[in-house]
């Protein structure tokens, strides 16, 4: 990006250093903004694993592009506008990503959820912790919060989003940066930005709900919330179909990606009393893409223990679920860190999921 900035002095002694062929040096530059470009990634691509690879790829292309980088921006203008020219590479060849509710209508209870699709178009989860960048880093621009910008509305409107929309409101309105620091990124005019933002904007103001996840979670306190999530987990560990949907609303949505069914009213009680129902579970409450969620252990009887089976993230709309996104992806819980002490429903702060449920726990 265009706008001048300057160099520290250990900045250019690193990018110095790394000009001349010091690996070290090129990771202590890089190293400190992982996390917020691999959350950008993510943002532009709607998945994990597609995040990191393009992250593994921006990087590399810095790696060789340091010999032209003059300085004239600072490095994390210079790293963003590498990692989002590669996820606009990654997004011509990639399917759109999106959830089930998206993807087709309702499915039938008796008929089941249905089998996974044979290719990945459903948009992944992303782990609280992963996110990395604190309130505040974004530029002047900015309008959504860090944490609301990973809500899976938020992420699933943007997938609905052409490309270069895509880029321009990300960079203009999660990050903050200028219309012309856009412009340079993506090598267009500043019209072209700022039409591109109208378009895009109007398009994702359409899709979202009238409250974010972040003011629900405010409105309703650190108490109700526990309480809420506590008698979540309690209500599917006793297979209390009923106790379930009283604390839904009565449009709420399930669905279960990668599984292209979901389920809604009497459709979704059905569902509920035929499948997780039958089944046995314990839970641990965690965070995801900005919202409460659980980690869902179901009792494996060859292996005598509850292992993992699915990460529910809940969409509230005042103090009912108005959603559950259950990803049945165990291979995800380990990405959510590792669990240290004892931990109970109450304490709402970011922790592990492992792959097995802790003894003594639950």
């Amino acid at each position: 990006m265009s706008s001048p900035s300057t160099l520290s002095p250990q900045e250019e002694a690193l990018i110095a250093a790394a000009r001349r062929g010091d690996g070290d040096a090129y990771r202590r530059l890089v190293e400190p903004r992982h996390a917020e470009l691999h959350a950008h990634c993510y943002r532009m691509l709607g998945s994990v694993h597609d995040a990191e690879d393009a992250l593994q790829e921006a990087l590399l292309r810095a790696w060789r592009g340091l010999p032209r980088f003059e300085g004239r921006s600072s490095v994390r203008s210079w790293l963003y506008r590498i990692a989002t020219n590669t996820c606009l590479d990654s997004l011509a060849r990639g399917p759109k990503r999106v959830l089930p509710i998206d993807y087709g209508p309702g499915a039938d209870p008796h008929d089941g959820p249905g089998g996974p699709l044979s290719e990945s178009v459903w948009i992944e989860p992303y782990a609280d912790e992963r996110l990395g960048v604190p309130d505040g880093l974004a530029g002047p621009d900015a309008r959504y919060e860090q944490r609301e910008s990973v809500e899976l509305a938020f992420i699933a409107a943007l997938q609905h989003l052409p490309a270069l929309q895509r880029a321009v409101l990300v960079l203009r309105q999660v990050l903050g940066f200028s219309a012309i620091e856009v412009a340079d990124a993506l090598d267009t005019s500043v019209p072209a930005v700022n039409s591109a933002m109208q378009r895009a904007r109007k398009a994702v103001d359409d899709k979202l709900p009238e409250r974010s996840q972040q003011a629900t979670l405010r409105a309703l306190g650190d108490a109700r919330l526990t309480e809420l999530v506590s008698s979540y987990m309690d209500a599917m560990q006793r297979g209390d179909v009923d106790a379930v949907v009283s604390l839904l609303t009565e449009d709420a949505t399930w669905s279960m990606p990668p599984l292209p069914g979901w389920f809604q009213g009497e459709a979704l009680r059905t569902f509920l009393a035929e499948y997780p129902g039958r089944e046995r579970w314990r839970h641990l409450p965690t965070r995801t893409n900005g919202q409460v969620a659980v980690g869902c252990y179901m009792w494996d009887e060859e292996r005598e223990g509850y292992y993992a089976g699915a990460i529910d993230v809940l969409t509230l709309r005042g103090d009912r679920i108005a959603a559950v996104t259950a990803f049945l992806a165990p291979w995800l819980f380990g990405r959510f860190g590792e669990v240290s002490g004892h931990m109970t429903p109450a304490a709402f702060a970011r922790f592990g999921l492992p792959e097995r449920f802790p003894d003594g726990e639950g």
